[in-house]
């Protein structure tokens, strides 16, 4: 990350090299990137022959003064790759705008991850109250219509496997579950709590749903360790069923996790066991 950051903020010309389409296999996924100077490079969209002709184009680019570019490419036995896929290669010349852009993505992606996960009443209450804060929030749900009326300046993500998003989540992420389903809400819970990483693992209920979670972890896996299960979420705030008071108090036990993290990388938080229940 570091030679990233000193290659966009440099005044030496720069290419951004992404791979824009997948046809069949390849090593990478689109949205791969990386970004090549003169002498040096940061990134990859996988390696081999592909990143070998990508970043000679780059190159070629750079002497041209040539504003953008694109590469199809065949990963077959001419390359010595057997994907059997194509990728389609852009290459664009960063100008000040672009390179200050990607610099701006670098800050938000250093930011600690609060995953919110359903995107009800109460997960969109979260997601207005998370917003301003210094965190990367994502709203993530299964069902197009409640996504459709989060209005929070966050990311959302639309899938049907939301327990994708949490394990690609980086270390010390939070994760706040409130699904529609309480089936969903144990299985995304205990992918959560299975990382062992997690600065905050919040599920929304009460202290009967608790107890059944217990009951549903200790079956699946007994192994799971609970002790940094917050649930109910927000308990320690009014008692009050109002979306927007549960989720102030949600974030401020969520805040108040991603800061003790911070303070000590090598730990995670393991909460008192809230048992005061929400009824």
């Amino acid at each position: 990350m570091r030679g990233l950051r000193a290659l966009l903020g440099g005044n030496a010309p720069v290419i951004h090299v992404q791979i824009i389409r997948v046809r069949g296999s390849s090593p990478r996924e689109a949205g791969a990137e990386m970004f090549v100077g003169a002498a040096d490079i940061a990134g990859t969209i996988g390696g081999g022959m592909v990143e070998h002709q990508a970043v000679q184009r780059a190159h070629e680019l750079l002497v041209a003064d040539m504003a953008r570019d694109q590469m199809d490419i065949a990963l077959g036995p001419a390359l010595g790759q057997c994907c059997g896929g194509q990728v389609r290669v852009a290459l664009t010349r960063l100008d000040t705008q672009t390179r200050a852009a990607h610099l701006v993505r670098l800050d938000v992606a250093r930011l600690p991850h609060v995953l919110i996960l359903g995107a009800g009443h109460v997960g969109r209450a979260l997601a207005e109250v998370m917003a301003p804060l210094p965190c990367r929030v994502l709203l993530i749900d299964p069902r197009s219509t409640e996504l459709a009326r989060a209005t929070a300046p966050v990311e959302t993500r639309l899938t049907p496997l939301p327990e994708a998003e949490i394990a690609a989540a980086p270390p010390r992420s939070a994760y706040v579950v409130l699904t529609h389903d309480h089936g969903l809400d144990f299985l995304l819970t205990l992918a959560a709590l299975r990382r062992g990483d997690a600065a905050y693992v919040g599920l929304i209920g009460s202290a009967t749903k608790r107890a059944r979670f217990q009951r549903f972890a200790q079956e699946t896996d007994p192994a799971a360790d609970l002790s940094c299960l917050t649930c109910p979420i927000g308990a320690g705030g009014p008692r009050d069923k109002h979306p927007g008071v549960i989720a102030l108090a949600t974030a401020q036990e969520v805040l108040g996790a991603l800061r003790d993290v911070g303070r000590n990388p090598t730990s995670y938080t393991k909460p008192t066991m809230a048992m005061t229940a929400r009824i």
